[in-house]
């Protein structure tokens, strides 16, 4: 049988979900080790993790260099990649939200512009209210665009909002709450169905215990 590879997002989430699948009985030892590897195998469980940037899951699951991936709800909305959507592990729990000085009010007879790292969600989601907007793609800091007067407004991922507040900007709009997703390649679903499967029930049932 061929090694079952799971992909995982790197920094905080990724090992929070990592220790969900370690005590759901998919652990592997050399993760915890000291060390800079991306790549863990355990051999006996015939398990390989590796450490991938979170907006990069998506792309190795989907691409099948992954069988199984950790990523945010942001992601597979921003990127729509071709992949199941299996499990909500209800961790990395966020929001998106249109967010702009306190002092913002909306003209509706004049364009709107949006700085965002998300620009297919923010589209979608103007698109949705007949408002017409100008995207401004930023990829930094994008508290500071309505600050120098960049944007009107901006879309983000807002965690606590304590950076927001800092800066003299509150969140007008939630788009919609994020959290991490359990993720699965088609094809590699079709050929190790039953070891995914296995994979899935097991850490449902975990959380379900957790809970």
């Amino acid at each position: 049988m061929s090694m079952l590879n799971i992909a995982l997002p790197k920094g905080r989430l990724g090992e929070q979900v990592y220790g969900m699948f370690e005590r759901a009985g998919f652990a592997c030892p050399s993760i915890r080790e000291e060390n800079r590897k991306l790549i863990f195998e355990n051999q006996a469980l015939e398990l390989r993790y590796f450490w991938a940037k979170p907006s990069d899951v998506a792309i190795y699951v989907e691409r099948g260099a992954a069988d199984i991936g950790v990523a945010g709800k942001d992601i597979l909305l921003e990127y729509t990649p071709d992949v199941y959507e299996m499990l909500d592990l209800n961790v990395g729990k966020c929001r998106m939200a249109v967010a702009a000085k306190r002092d913002f009010r909306d003209d509706r007879q004049r364009t709107l512009r949006v700085a965002t790292k998300f620009s297919r969600i923010a589209e979608n989601y103007y698109a949705a209210q007949g408002r017409e907007i100008d995207i401004i793609h930023l990829n930094g800091s994008i508290e500071i665009a309505p600050i120098l007067g960049l944007s009107d407004v901006i879309v983000d991922i807002v965690e606590t909002g304590k950076t927001l507040k800092e800066n003299n900007l509150e969140v007008v709009e939630t788009i919609f709450p994020i959290s991490a997703r359990l993720i699965v390649n088609k094809a590699g679903y079709a050929f190790q169905k039953e070891r995914v499967e296995q994979v899935l029930q097991t850490l449902a049932a975990q959380m379900e215990e957790e809970a």
